[in-house]
């Protein structure tokens, strides 16, 4: 089981903080990652991370978030610095073989994030 937390309302260009806990050890999980979806949009990558700490961003993002995972608290991070209105989203984090293999993955509940301009 995932639970993400840490949404909120914000105003451009300040941070939040997402955090996806899981309820067992997710040192054997592939990957973690966080995904989103606008209203009336499809759900897309945010950024993912590899067991062995390798990440991926979506070009929305890079520069700006960071994702993190710590093993001892089962925990992912996504760091959200410069926030825009577009980023404005419900965010998923899933977990799995692969971050692109949505199908097969676990997802969380989601989280909102609203960006005000």
């Amino acid at each position: 089981q995932l639970q993400a937390s840490g949404g909120g309302l914000v105003q451009a260009g300040e941070s939040l903080r997402l955090s996806c806990a899981a309820s067992l050890s997710i040192v054997s999980i592939s990957a973690m990652g966080w995904y989103r979806q606008a209203l009336g949009k499809q759900r897309e990558l945010v950024a993912g991370i590899t067991n062995g700490g390798i990440t991926t961003y979506s070009d929305s993002v890079k520069g700006r978030f960071t994702i993190s995972r710590d093993n001892a608290k089962n925990t992912v991070y996504l760091q959200m610095n410069s926030l825009k209105p577009d980023d404005t989203a419900v965010y998923y984090c899933l977990a799995g073989d692969s971050i692109y293999d949505r199908k097969s993955a676990y997802w969380g509940q989601g989280t909102q994030v609203t960006v005000s301009s």
